[in-house]
């Protein structure tokens, strides 16, 4: 398993985000309304919801690629966009133009953007050991341009976890993977969650009874649910009030109940 660890000393602060009556909007269009959560340290957070519920805006926020009509956020107790110790793996990796650098160097990126400059001999072998985990140290001297989604998503992923993360982000970091390729992340992830904190954005609910430890839905509002199972108030925030029936989700051959019991 992965031997990754994360840089930088950890933050006195007991959470790793902090969001108060968060809004956003895109002109009058309504995205984000009275958003208000925290994240603790070490959380594994799912995080689902509706396709256009905002989950993929409320990620950009926190990143600080979005700013908030109003709210208060902080992210290692800093402002979003101010802090190195953070990761993140975007959703859209299908478009393969673009890219006319190397696998080795697209990840190397990550750490030089972490350590703010030129890299070393031991920057360039811990990326190599990145890739090795991430089983594309074959390709590494690859182009970017001459990969799969699947293989590019991983890239994306040695991209973040290159610069030594205390929090990543992750968009459908497994939207463009096969079923064994899938497997191999959310492994990964859970063997990070170890050190670091990981927030993930996902339509597969069978990933939160093995690997998370919280799920937040997120649809215009956002509720978070302190534990691996999904209420009957997320089920309705992502599928309609029509749905308030006990759901079983089948993964891996065993049956896990991932909303809670209700009547």
């Amino acid at each position: 398993m992965p031997s990754f660890h994360s840089g930088g000393t950890m933050s006195e602060t007991e959470n790793a985000v902090s969001v108060k009556n968060l809004n956003f909007s895109y002109g009058s269009s309504e995205v984000l309304r009275d958003i208000t959560f925290d994240i603790k340290k070490g959380e594994f957070l799912a995080v689902i919801g509706p396709n256009g519920g905002g989950k993929s805006t409320l990620l950009k926020i926190l990143l600080g690629i979005l700013k908030p009509q109003s709210g208060d956020i902080k992210v290692l107790g800093q402002k979003p966009g101010t802090v190195s110790r953070v990761g993140y793996v975007p959703q859209n990796v299908t478009s393969g133009g673009g890219f006319p650098i190397t696998v080795e160097d697209a990840a190397l990126m990550g750490r030089m953007l972490s350590k703010g400059g030129f890299t070393k001999k031991s920057d360039r072998d811990y990326v190599r050991m990145v890739l090795d985990e991430l089983q594309i140290s074959n390709v590494a001297k690859n182009r970017m341009d001459d990969l799969s989604g699947g293989q590019r998503q991983r890239v994306l992923m040695a991209r973040a976890l290159a610069g030594e993360p205390e929090l990543i982000f992750l968009d459908e970091p497994a939207s463009n993977v096969d079923m064994e390729g899938q497997t191999r992340i959310y492994d990964i992830l859970a063997k990070l969650n170890e050190k670091m904190t990981i927030v993930v954005v996902s339509h597969d609910l069978t990933i939160i009874p093995k690997f998370a430890t919280s799920v937040a839905c997120v649809s215009t509002t956002l509720h978070k649910h302190d534990e691996a199972e999904v209420t009957e108030e997320m089920m309705q925030m992502s599928y309609g009030a029509d749905a308030q029936c006990p759901v079983e989700l089948v993964a891996h051959g065993h049956p896990h109940r991932v909303l809670m019991e209700h009547k």
